[in-house]
């Protein structure tokens, strides 16, 4: 199993009532691509301020297999949701960190 997991450092003024919208249309992709097995979304709590860094909201896929992760990867949808996700973070693209990884 692959766990992709992305923290998101949003721009300030981005309300929840925006990124809720966007989570929703992410969990949504488990309607299109089969071998999702999980999506979730979290804040991240650290108490360590000065190396978060900003990123304060987190969302995972757990994915079959690493084909089922590049199929995610290259789907119209994600490309979508992702350009979405991207115009709403601090810097664009810098406030995005993506790690994936075996479990």
């Amino acid at each position: 199993m692959i766990r992709h997991l992305v923290a998101l450092r949003f721009d300030a003024e981005i309300s929840e009532d925006v990124k809720a919208p966007l989570f929703d249309d992410l969990g949504a992709l488990q309607n299109h691509i089969d071998g999702i097995l999980d999506f979730q979304t979290r804040q991240n709590v650290s108490p360590e301020v000065s190396v978060v860094h900003g990123f304060q909201d987190l969302f995972w896929f757990d994915f079959r297999d690493d084909a089922v992760r590049d199929q995610y990867l290259a789907h119209p949808k994600h490309i979508a949701i992702g350009a979405r996700l991207v115009a709403a973070c601090e810097g664009g693209m810098d406030g995005v960190t993506v790690l994936d990884f075996k479990v």
